[in-house]
């Protein structure tokens, strides 16, 4: 198996912008999530554990009442690559998503998931 392609921080920074909200440090790219309290906490948290073991690629996760931190990197490439931003965005699209305006579906009356102030 070829080598994964560990990203510089430049490339990382670049990467960031189509992820608002995500951020790195610590050689993580980390998001956190607010939720409307402990029920919704871990229907996210499930959410996610689907889709990454779905991928076979699993964030570190720091989970309390009504917040969710996720943290991506590729420990078998010792760095941040294309597997770490594909995740985050599905993440994203998971932890947010709500009904358009041309769904049948109604959606929820108000957002029970928010994108956390940045930390």
């Amino acid at each position: 198996m070829a080598a994964e392609t560990v990203f510089t921080d430049t490339e990382i920074a670049q990467r960031l912008t189509a992820l608002p909200g995500w951020r790195h440090a610590g050689g993580m790219i980390h998001r956190t999530y607010k939720t409307d309290g402990w029920p919704t906490t871990l229907l996210l948290v499930n959410a996610i554990a689907f889709h990454a073991e779905a991928a076979d690629h699993h964030p570190d996760l720091q989970v309390s009442w009504g917040r969710i931190t996720v943290s991506l990197r590729t420990h078998s490439a010792r760095g941040i690559t294309a597997k770490d931003f594909e995740l985050a965005r599905r993440i994203e699209d998971i932890a947010l998503w709500r009904p358009g305006p041309e769904s049948a579906l109604r959606g929820t009356p108000r957002p029970f998931v928010m994108p956390a102030d940045p930390v």
